[in-house]
């Protein structure tokens, strides 16, 4: 069974960075991509970036150029760099990882980042 969960979040000031960390139990034979995602509320979940297995990463537009997604097979962990955080960065972000062939979604509890001074 696989499990996700998140950690890193927490309470920063505008300008300021946090690393989230999503760590994976259970074991994964197939093809899957790894994804961050942020709900804030009275939104609608969102991507904010993914990760396949090649490497070959994809971002949202508000974050290009302040987020960076990468992961660690062998530690079965992905993470998310965030730089220059700005108030609406602010929500709770959650772990994802989808298997491409069956399209399943597994989701971590989510961790919550609020960003203000």
């Amino acid at each position: 069974q696989v499990q996700l969960v998140e950690s890193g979040g927490g309470l920063v000031q505008p300008g300021g960075s946090l690393r989230l960390t999503c760590a994976r139990s259970g074991s994964i034979f197939t093809s899957y991509v790894m994804g961050w995602y942020r709900q804030a509320p009275g939104n609608q979940r969102e991507l904010v970036a993914a990760i396949n297995s090649g490497g070959s990463t994809n971002y949202a537009d508000s974050v290009k150029g302040r987020f960076t997604i990468s992961r660690d097979n062998a530690k079965r962990a992905v993470y998310l760099q965030m730089n220059t955080l700005k108030p609406e960065d602010t929500a709770v972000y959650y772990c994802n990882l989808n298997v491409i062939r069956s399209q399943r979604d597994y989701w971590g509890q989510g961790t919550q980042v609020t960003v203000s001074s």
